[in-house]
């Protein structure tokens, strides 16, 4: 079957009306987000220009890895109830016995959680470089930018949102409780953002050329993730165990 870019935003758009219903998608959305900007203004805003600059490049590097975490944290959500979550609720089969491939149901399922976290993350972004540059002291502001802080960010952003989307789906897929893939999916986004994070604590001696060789690699893992993901992903599996979840119950019930 030819890839179809029609039938991948058929599906896409069908997952972005889901998430306008889905009180839990909703909440993730939003509340997570404000969560941890308020931590990354907070950490922001009480930094102090009297300590060491290694001190002053450690606080900023905690307060922007709050913003990492969004990327991370909220696709993970996303794709963990992507499959499972529509399996309990039977809408998942009849997308599953449409004319679409495997391959393109599952970018449209990557894409539909992957385009809010970006638009959320990068806004976030620039709500806190605005926020550094009107209020925070000059030589914050001044150690914000110098750094590799801002490139991290950029650069780090989708890439840890495209791991945490495979490793939800991927999970998603071979689960049977929304629960318990949530908490799979946080588990399994968070090795990437620990390498990350001891850049951004200096631990390991941040660098472009070290940012950019990190992000290259994370960026080859995206895309072998996804690979993998399409060979493992069995659509007659889940349809037929959902069959199968329905015939215990009928036997259940009487």
């Amino acid at each position: 079957m030819t890839f179809s870019w029609t039938r991948v935003g058929a599906i896409f758009r069908k997952e972005l009306r889901d998430y306008r219903r889905n009180r839990f998608v909703i909440f993730t959305m939003s509340a997570l987000p404000l969560l941890f900007i308020v931590m990354t203004m907070v950490q922001l805003f009480a930094l102090k220009t009297s300590v060491s600059s290694a001190r002053l490049n450690d606080r900023i590097g905690l307060s922007m890895l709050y913003l990492l975490i969004i990327p991370t944290m909220v696709p993970s959500a996303l794709t963990a109830y992507s499959v499972v979550g529509e399996r309990e609720q039977g809408t998942l089969e009849p997308v599953l016995i449409t004319p679409i491939s495997r391959e393109e149901f599952l970018v449209a399922k990557a894409l539909a959680a992957f385009t809010p976290t970006i638009i959320i993350a990068y806004a976030l972004f620039g709500v806190f470089l605005s926020a550094a540059e009107l209020f925070a002291h000059p030589a914050v502001v001044a150690a914000i930018f110098e750094r590799s802080h801002v490139l991290i960010q950029l650069l780090f952003t989708p890439l840890l949102a495209g791991w945490a989307i495979w490793m939800g789906i991927a999970i998603s897929a071979r689960s049977t409780d929304v629960r318990a893939a949530q908490q799979l999916a946080i588990v399994a986004s968070l090795p990437p953002l620990a390498v990350v994070a001891l850049m951004s604590f200096n631990i390991i001696p941040a660098s472009v050329p070290l940012a950019i060789t990190l992000a290259a690699g994370l960026l080859v893992l995206d895309i072998y993730g996804w690979r993998a993901v399409a060979a493992v992903f069995d659509r007659e599996r889940l349809i037929s165990g959902r069959v199968a979840d329905g015939r215990r119950g009928a036997r259940a019930g009487r």
